[in-house]
C-alpha cells in the first residue's frame, strides 16, 4: 500500500473514532444536558422519584421554615409558575435566604416534594463578599 492511501486509511480511522466518542458522550448526557430544572419543568416532565436532579429557582417568600434540630430547613423553590417544596439537612450558605436564587442537588422523593443533598446559592453580577465590602468602607473613610 502506498504511503498516500496509508495516511488516508489512517485519517478516516482516527475521524471514525472521533465520531463514536463524541456520539457515545452525546448519548450519556442526553437526559442530563440541562443544567438545572425549574420546578414547572420538573412537575412538566415528571422527574422520576429518586432521579438525581438539580431543581433551580427563588426561595419563596415566607417559606423558610428552620427545625429545632438547627440544621433541617423545610422552603419552597419557585419560578413564578409553579412551587415545589424542598427540605435540605445541613448547613445552609451565606446567601441562602428567602427571596433569592438557589439550586439544589438531590431528588424527588414524591411528586412535588424535594430532598437536597446540596444547595448553592446563586447571587447578581453586583454581588461583593460582606468581607471585602467591608474592608472597602475602611479603606474609603482612611483616605483623607
Amino acid at each position: 500500500m502506498k504511503a498516500k492511501n496509508q495516511r488516508l486509511v489512517l485519517t478516516l480511522a482516527a475521524l471514525g473514532a472521533l465520531v463514536a466518542a463524541a456520539l457515545l458522550a452525546m448519548s450519556a448526557l442526553r437526559n442530563q444536558a440541562s443544567f438545572f430544572y425549574s420546578p414547572a419543568d420538573a412537575l412538566r416532565d415528571h422527574v422520576r422519584p429518586g432521579q438525581a436532579i438539580r431543581l433551580g429557582g427563588m426561595v419563596e417568600k415566607g417559606s423558610l421554615v428552620r427545625e429545632p434540630d438547627g440544621v433541617t430547613i423545610d422552603f419552597r423553590v419557585t419560578d413564578g409558575a409553579a412551587s415545589v417544596a424542598a427540605r435540605y439537612t445541613g448547613i445552609v450558605p451565606d446567601l441562602f435566604r428567602e427571596g433569592s436564587g438557589v439550586v439544589a442537588e438531590g431528588r424527588f422523593v414524591a411528586p412535588g416534594t424535594f430532598v437536597a443533598d446540596t444547595i448553592l446559592a446563586k447571587h447578581d453580577e453586583k454581588y461583593m463578599p460582606p468581607q471585602i465590602a467591608g474592608s472597602m468602607h475602611e479603606t474609603k473613610s482612611l483616605k483623607p
